[in-house]
């Protein structure tokens, strides 16, 4: 599906808020109701609204501590890998990379004890690189339309 700008701003509008009504919407973005509430249902099916998601901060939900591990794992070990980060509530999302690391992952944890015991049961499927994140200076943006 081509992404046009009327549905770029649609997409745009909804990011900033997804709770607002298709009036609001339509309102914002200089359409009709009905053209707005089929444009996002075509946005839907075609997979490029993937939901609507609550966010939550993660400190305020008894997270002191955000880590990006990154992992190197030999390939018969890989679907080993993946089941446990998938078992791990604290893995907030895992991308398979090129480099040196196999996987890089950002998790969750209460505090440096708590991040050790996740890390660790992990050691027996490759070595392992823990980056405590500091701070985040740039946090997770909209998608926006490419140059």
């Amino acid at each position: 599906m081509e992404v046009d700008a009327k549905s770029w701003a649609i997409l745009t509008a909804l990011q900033a808020n997804a709770r607002q009504s298709l009036t609001e919407l339509a309102h914002a973005v200089g359409l009709s109701v009905p053209a707005v509430s089929e444009r996002v249902k075509r946005l839907e099916e075609a997979g490029v609204i993937q939901g609507y998601h609550a966010r939550v901060a993660p400190l305020r939900a008894g997270y002191a501590l955000s880590a990006l591990v990154g992992i190197t794992v030999p390939q018969p070990d890989k679907k080993t890998l993946l089941a446990r980060l998938e078992a791990m509530p604290e893995v907030m999302e895992c991308h398979h990379v090129t480099g040196v690391d196999s996987y890089v992952f950002r998790l969750l944890a209460r505090d440096v004890s708590h991040l050790e015991m996740l890390v660790a049961q992990l050691n027996d499927l490759g070595e392992t690189r823990t980056s405590i994140i500091l701070s985040t200076p740039l946090a997770e943006r909209p998608v926006r339309p490419p140059r």
